[in-house]
């Protein structure tokens, strides 16, 4: 979305929001529990394998504003939107990042289709995309179809984003598409007077 004109930026968005209306990734089965409100505490991660370098985890990363972005690599909404929306972040907050304020992570979070988005496949997905950021692999303890770090996060399936205060609380989780001018401004009030 970087260079984009104001109207162009629009076009994007509203196709964005069609496309990922149209192709997000419901999960087939209920994740055992209710969508996971705003305000509660933000579980730990159960990573199995991190790509890009370990980002740490909730205990490790207090005092730092976190996004997480929940993909699968076929999943056509997290390609249209997550993953491009994260990519503008990344440039739009690179002093925050740089400053570390700013965390932005990637959970590969496969509920589906465990045979073709293997671990192999996803590190050719994150080179050919050009993913910099960390990525993580959401672990699956044996016999489990949903992966751990799903679970603790209820998440409703793919693409689903969250944003994680300084005190480690969740204030924001939505599955699919929404509007990041909406978001945004959340991000930067959360840097509180560090961002001078």
């Amino acid at each position: 979305m970087t260079g984009l004109s104001r109207q162009n930026r629009r076009h994007f968005l509203a196709g964005a929001a069609a496309t990922v209306a149209a192709t997000s990734v419901p999960l087939p089965i209920a994740s055992g529990g209710q969508a996971r409100a705003s305000g509660g505490r933000a579980p730990q991660w159960d990573i199995s394998e991190w790509i890009n370098g370990d980002a740490g985890n909730i205990d490790t990363l207090k005092g730092k504003v976190i996004v997480i972005d929940f993909f699968q690599l076929w999943c056509p909404g997290c390609n249209k939107f997550s993953g491009p929306l994260m990519k503008h972040w990344h440039q739009k907050f690179a002093a925050d990042v740089d400053a570390g304020r700013l965390v932005l992570v990637k959970i590969h979070t496969v509920f589906e289709g465990h045979s073709h988005q293997t671990v192999t496949r996803l590190k050719r997905y994150v080179r050919e995309k050009n993913i910099t950021i960390p990525v993580g692999v959401d672990r699956h303890q044996p016999g489990q179809r949903i992966p751990e770090t799903m679970r603790r996060y209820n998440t409703r399936g793919t693409p689903e984003m969250v944003v994680i205060d300084p005190d480690g609380m969740i204030r924001f989780q939505k599955f699919g598409y929404f509007e990041p001018g909406k978001v945004e401004p959340m991000i930067v009030e959360m840097f509180g007077k560090d961002r001078a």
